[in-house]
C-alpha cells in the first residue's frame, strides 16, 4: 500500500516531499532563468526610473510645497525622496513576485510566508549588542574609519528636527526596502536558479556584490564594509529563513550612522560616504560576525523554522493564501 504521504486525494500519487529553504522559495511557483531575469529587469527599471519619475516629477508640479528637493546639498524633501524611492522596493518586489512567479507576497518575508513580528524585535535586541561590541573596539582603535562622536554637538535647528523625524520614521522603510530587492527577490532568483551548495553559496555572494556595487564609487574599504554587510545580511536570510535579521541590522545601522551624522557632523555628507580608512574593517568585522553568532545561537534555541515543506506550501498556495 502506498505511503499516506506519497499519495494525494482520488488516489493519485502526490509530489515528493521537499524542505525549501529560503532562497529556494521560488521553486513553489513558476520559476527559471527567463522568469528571474526579467523579474530583475523590471524590479530595476520600476526602482531606478519609475518611481523616481513619479515622486519627482509629482512634487515638482506641486510647486515644491515643503522646499527645495536636492540631493547635493541634502534637503529634509530630498532624503524623504530617497527614503520612499528606496521604500518603493518592498510593493515592487511583492508585485514582481506575483507577476514573474505566481507566488504571493509573503514567501518574500519568511518561509511561515509571512513577517515574523517578534522575531524582529528579537532581532533588533541582538543588533544593539552587536553594535555596542564594535562601538566599544571603536574606542581603543586609533581611527574609528566612519561617523564618530567628535568634536561639538550641532545646534538644534528646525531643518535639524526635520531630518530627525524624517530619519526615525522613513530609514526603517528605505531599510526593509533594500532588503526586500537584495536579500529578498535577487536571492530567491538566484537560488531558483542554482541549485546545490553552489546555489546557496552564489544566492549570498550575488547580492551582496550587487548591494555594494549600487553605492556607486566608494574606496576600497567602503566597499569591503558593504560587501561583508550584504555576506552576513544574506547568510542570516538563509540561517534563520527570512529577512528579520537582516532587516533589524540594516536598520539600527542606518539609525545610528544617520543619527550621529546629524548630531556631530553633515547629513549631507552621510547619505552616500564613499571614503573611510581601513581602520573601519575591525569594527565591522566585530559587529557583522558578532551579530551573526548571535543570532544563529539565538535562532537555534527557539528552533526557529527555517525551511519549509513544499507538499504544505503548496496546500497553503491552493486553499488559504498568506497575509501579504
Amino acid at each position: 500500500m502506498p505511503s499516506p504521504d506519497r499519495t494525494a486525494a482520488g488516489g493519485a500519487p502526490a509530489p515528493p516531499r521537499q524542505d525549501l529553504r529560503y532562497h529556494q522559495l521560488h521553486r513553489l511557483g513558476r520559476f527559471g532563468a527567463v522568469r528571474a531575469l526579467l523579474g530583475t529587469l523590471g524590479m530595476v527599471v520600476a526602482l531606478l526610473v519609475v518611481v523616481p519619475l513619479l515622486l519627482t516629477g509629482g512634487y515638482n508640479s506641486a510647486g515644491e510645497p515643503y522646499g527645495e528637493l536636492s540631493i547635493d546639498p541634502l534637503t529634509p524633501v530630498g532624503l524623504v525622496m530617497v527614503c520612499l524611492s528606496l521604500a518603493a522596493a518592498v510593493p515592487i518586489v511583492i508585485a514582481t513576485t506575483r507577476l514573474a512567479h505566481d507566488l504571493p507576497g509573503g514567501w518574500i518575508m519568511s518561509v511561515v510566508g509571512r513577517l515574523r513580528w517578534r522575531w524582529l524585535v528579537t532581532c533588533l535586541g541582538l543588533a544593539t549588542l552587536a553594535l555596542l561590541g564594535s562601538v566599544l573596539l571603536a574606542l581603543v582603535l586609533p581611527e574609528h574609519g566612519g561617523a564618530s562622536v567628535e568634536g561639538s554637538v550641532n545646534e538644534v535647528t528646525d531643518r535639524t528636527i526635520a531630518f530627525a523625524l524624517i530619519v526615525l520614521l522613513l530609514i526603517p522603510l528605505q531599510a526593509a526596502g533594500e532588503e526586500y530587492a537584495f536579500r529578498g527577490y535577487l536571492t530567491q532568483a538566484v537560488g531558483g536558479v542554482v541549485s546545490g551548495r553552489v546555489g546557496t553559496a552564489v544566492a549570498v555572494v550575488v547580492p551582496a556584490l550587487l548591494f555594494a556595487l549600487a553605492h556607486g564609487v566608494q574606496d576600497p574599504p567602503v566597499f569591503i564594509d558593504r560587501f561583508l554587510f550584504g555576506l552576513v545580511a544574506g547568510t542570516l536570510v538563509i540561517l534563520t529563513g527570512g529577512l528579520e535579521a537582516g532587516i533589524a541590522m540594516h536598520l539600527l545601522n542606518n539609525w545610528v550612522f544617520f543619527g550621529l551624522a546629524l548630531a556631530f557632523g553633515d547629513i549631507s555628507e552621510a547619505l552616500a560616504p564613499v571614503a573611510g580608512t581601513w581602520w573601519l574593517l575591525p569594527g565591522t568585522l566585530v559587529q557583522s560576525l558578532g551579530y551573526l553568532a548571535l543570532v544563529a545561537w539565538v535562532a537555534r534555541r527557539r528552533s526557529l523554522e527555517t525551511t519549509t515543506d513544499s507538499v504544505v506550501a503548496v496546500g497553503v498556495l491552493e486553499g488559504k493564501r498568506p497575509r501579504v
